[in-house]
Parts: C-alpha cells; structure tokens; sequence
C-alpha cells in the first residue's frame, strides 16, 4: 500500500473519493453543465505517487489542484493540498460515450499530494494555490465550492464508508491545464494568511 506524509509519520489511504464539478468556473472552462447533485468518483490507492509525470502510457496528462481531507473516526481530521491528473482527451471521448471516468483519473500516479496537517480549529477559509513556474495559475478557496467540505461528507457517508485514512478531494477550480515535462509546480494551502502545508514537483 502506498503512504501519504503527515505532520507526524505515514498513512496508506485504502481509497480516494473525488467530488468532480464542484466549482462553477472550472465547470464553465471545460464546457459542462452544473450537475443536479453531486459527482463522486474514486482513485485506489494504487494512484497515489510522489513523482509528477506528463504523460502515463503515451497519454498527455492535465492538472487540477485541489483542497484534499483526510477521514478520521468519520470526520475530516486533516487536510493537504494535491493534484488530480487526468488524461483529459481520453476523459471527454468516455463523458460523450456516457461511460465512467476510472480509465482517465484512477491510472497509477494520477493522485500526488502535500503532507496533511491538523485542520486548523474554527471556521477559517481554506485557500488553494497553485503556481507553475512561478506563475498562478489556480487559485480557489472553501467558500467558493458549490458543495461544502461538510456537506461532501454527509453525502459520501450517506452510501459509502469512509475509513481512517481515506482522502477525500474535494473539486478543481478554474485554470487547469496540460503538465509539461520540465515545468516546475508549487501547491499550497492557506488558513487566511497562514500558511498550512505546500509541496513542490518537477515534472517529468
């Protein structure tokens, strides 16, 4: 089983569940239409990597930064900043076809990850940032999530078990794009103006 880093030690998530379309302007980005309820799907374990790859089996990977939790006796203890990469032509040939997404989002390496730190105590805005050779390029906060932190977990809870361990991914904002190879990418995840965590890639 493959770990993800925390403040303290290691854990190996049993799987990922990933709320898709759950900011208005990359839903407008990419042409579709805001869902009547909520898009979930899941990464195994298995997709989880620290080496940020352009491509995987001669495929072009796209990024989408995204504010990520992890379950605790059913509750979201702590969150990281990761990426959600995707074989976005292969993505929108299985939507035309009506068909699931696990062939262009839950390949190996198609989920990297800062270390998790405790969630800061009381309501404070979470804000994503993403810069790619130095330029923002995503850049999203809590507030602006069509379906909240704690909303997502009422609905994941109320049809499948969340675990210790479990991360949940909780949707992109706009501004996703292609990965190149030789790009340098930093993520990083605010409490207000405190920074929590931040991880940094190199991609291959």
């Amino acid at each position: 089983m493959v770990k993800v880093k925390m403040t303290e030690g290691e854990i190996a998530p049993a799987k990922i569940v990933c709320i898709g379309r759950n900011y208005v302007a990359h839903i407008e980005e990419l042409g579709n239409e805001v869902p009547e309820e909520m898009v979930v799907f899941c990464k195994p374990n298995s997709s989880i990597a620290p080496v940020l790859h352009s491509s995987h089996a001669g495929q072009q990977l796209h990024y989408e930064t995204e504010i990520c939790y992890m379950v605790q006796g059913g509750q979201f203890a702590a969150v990281a900043c990761g990426l959600d990469l995707t074989k976005r032509e292969l993505q929108s040939g299985l939507k035309k076809k009506g068909l699931p997404w696990e062939r262009a989002k839950a390949f190996d390496g198609s989920a990297l990850f800062s270390p998790f730190v405790p969630i800061p105590e009381g309501e404070a805005e979470l804000t994503l940032e993403l810069y790619v050779n130095g330029e923002l390029r995503q850049q999203g906060t809590t507030s602006m999530m069509i379906y909240s932190p704690r909303v997502i977990l009422q609905e994941i809870g109320s049809f499948m078990t969340l675990d210790d361990g479990d991360i949940v991914m909780t949707g992109t904002p706009a501004g996703v794009g292609e990965v190149l190879s030789g790009d340098q990418f930093k993520a990083r995840l605010l409490a207000g103006e405190t920074l929590l965590t931040e991880a940094s890639w190199k991609a291959a």
